[in-house]
């Protein structure tokens, strides 16, 4: 008598568990690729909203008042809040300007930026 040649059920069940295990890892790591890429747009149009503030400032020669001021920065449909927070340093024609972005509803800042902003009203030609 000849023995039948296959696979037994108990084979069969071994190779679909360890494909089951391997489908699932693969869409756990596509899930987490995802979740970084949202992250890191978030922090792009964030990093871009800071940059605007920073070079609205240099370009409008302002000398900002020292103290904290928040405002509205939004980059496409994201939500974005501003916050400048500009402080005194020793040379007086100079001043520290920090941006902050943060988004409503979640902790933490998405970008921050720093810069030093002469006083060129006040410069002479």
């Amino acid at each position: 008598m000849r023995a039948a040649r296959g696979f037994t059920m108990i084979e069969v069940l071994v190779a679909l568990a360890i494909v089951a295990v391997a489908l699932a890892a693969s869409l756990r790591a596509v899930g987490s690729l995802a979740s970084a890429q949202t992250e890191l747009h978030q922090r792009l149009l964030a990093g871009w909203s800071a940059d605007n503030t920073l070079a609205q400032m240099r370009l409008t020669h302002a000398w900002p008042e020292v103290g904290e001021q928040s405002f509205d920065c939004s980059q496409g449909s994201l939500t974005l809040m501003c916050t400048a927070r500009v402080t005194a340093t020793p040379n007086p024609v100079f001043r520290r300007v920090e941006v902050s972005v943060t988004m409503p509803g979640r902790g933490g800042n998405l970008a921050q930026m720093v810069a030093v902003v002469p006083n060129e009203t006040s410069r002479s030609l």
